[in-house]
């Protein structure tokens, strides 16, 4: 019998797990939650046309998860929600309303330390089965890079030792993605929660999830974009006043740096970059590792199909992403990513949690895959505020109260942190914790 999944929320990133669904036997999407009934209705009819559901629409998570025709939930809306909507769905299982075989939560698990383990607490009191929707680390092109790379070539000469990542586009889709008190930040939290997991599960050897111990996180974060004049009155003007950056600022880049300490008790490092503030053709992946004798390179924009249009046909084009996500034009030369969906790893994300649910077991990945994430991210903001790095466990009860100035919408983005007072427009940065 197919596994009866209900996907919580109805927009960009819950449109990408439908199109995914193409590919996922055993399963039909059989209910949608949202609070926006037009963009409900569009993924509902979107399923029916592409065969995989005729899902029923709520408006009430714990509505959702008493349907007896729902056996999973995909938790896939915004950040600010996801306490609220983890304890309405546990709570109906543990009052035995409910019977789920498990719940699958979209990336980052929360916006801080202390919403992560809330929210395994509250699957865990419920006896729920639970997987991170880290769609990247299911990337294809990675998990076969990564198979090959650690059978052979580690084998031989030895583990990697340095893992670098970066993912960067023009910026997101909604408006509460922009807004750093209900997202938990700005890119940082967004998109090196991939980053980070990518790096850690590329370090690490296949089959021995204790394999890696971080040891320090160092970070930057910067508003280079988003916070001029002219950029700050274009998100004014396209979010209708509900996203003002000259007021509450967010970083458009990230990077940091983290130190792991290997079971054989060596040091590898992982580099993250992330950017709202990259135009290229779209979003940009990339990966490298290092070890001894080998490398590995992976890039998104290196499709097997580019496109050339030329100037002539510029006034004809629509504006659009049917060529890669956060497209940036439409003439030009461009990458062709035939299954986007596949390539950036939903399809086998989704079909790993599908597989292990129905078998009832816990998937590969997770939540408490996230909240490791969530730990170093805290960590890299952190280590941002203060400008200097951050050493684990030793500084680890620090980041289980701590709030991002970013989160709190007090971060001042031409503050130099750690620079004596005379660089620095606000002084020496301090700790964030409320």
């Amino acid at each position: 019998m197919a596994l009866g999944v209900g996907i919580v929320g109805s927009g960009f990133i819950a449109r990408f797990h439908v199109l995914a669904w193409q590919s996922v036997r055993g399963a039909d999407i059989t209910a949608i939650c949202s609070r926006n009934p037009q963009t409900a209705g569009e993924l509902a009819e979107l399923s029916r046309r592409l065969g995989v559901g005729d899902p029923r629409i709520y408006t009430d998570p714990a509505e959702l998860a008493r349907d007896r025709g729902v056996d999973a939930i995909w938790l896939c809306s915004p950040n600010y929600l996801r306490v609220e909507q983890v304890g309405a769905i546990a709570g109906e299982v543990t009052a035995g309303r409910a019977e789920l075989a498990g719940i699958a939560c979209e990336k980052p698990l929360a916006r801080n330390l202390r919403e992560a383990r809330e929210v395994v607490r509250l699957v865990d009191e419920a006896g729920l089965l639970h997987g991170y929707l880290e769609n990247q680390i299911f990337a294809p092109a990675l998990q076969r890079g990564r198979q090959i790379l650690w059978e052979r070539a580690a084998r031989q000469s030895g583990a990697p030792y340095l893992v670098r990542a970066s993912e960067e586009h023009s910026g997101p889709h909604r408006a509460w993605f922009w807004d750093p008190t209900r997202q938990g930040g700005g890119v940082l939290s967004d998109m090196m929660c991939h980053t980070m997991e990518v790096t850690r599960k590329l370090l690490s050897r296949p089959g021995d999830p204790g394999y890696l111990t971080p040891r320090a996180v160092s970070a930057q974060i910067a508003a280079l974009k988003w916070t001029q004049p002219r950029y700050a009155d274009e998100l004014l003007a396209a979010y209708d006043g509900a996203v003002d950056y000259r007021r509450t600022p967010a970083e458009d880049y990230a990077r940091a740096q983290v130190t792991y300490e290997t079971a054989d008790g060596r040091q590898v490092v992982a580099e993250a970059t992330t950017s709202w503030s990259y135009v290229g053709a779209g979003l940009r992946i990339t990966c490298e590792v290092l070890g001894p004798e080998y490398s590995l390179e992976w890039n998104t924009q290196s499709s097997e199909a580019k496109l050339f249009i030329g100037r002539t046909l510029e006034r004809g084009q629509e504006a659009g992403e049917d060529l890669l996500e956060k497209q940036n034009a439409e003439t030009g030369l461009m990458p062709v990513l035939a299954d986007e969906a596949f390539s950036y790893g939903y399809t086998h994300e989704d079909r790993h949690m599908v597989e292990a649910f129905s078998s009832g077991r816990q998937p590969d990945e997770s939540f408490l895959d996230g909240l490791v994430v969530t730990e170093l991210l805290m960590a890299a903001y952190r280590s941002a505020e203060t400008g200097r790095t951050v050493h684990l466990p030793a500084e680890a009860s620090d980041l289980e109260r701590f709030v991002p100035r970013v989160a709190q919408g007090t971060w001042d983005p031409t503050a130099l942190p750690g620079a004596p007072a005379s660089a620095s427009p606000m002084g020496t940065s301090k700790d964030a914790t409320p």
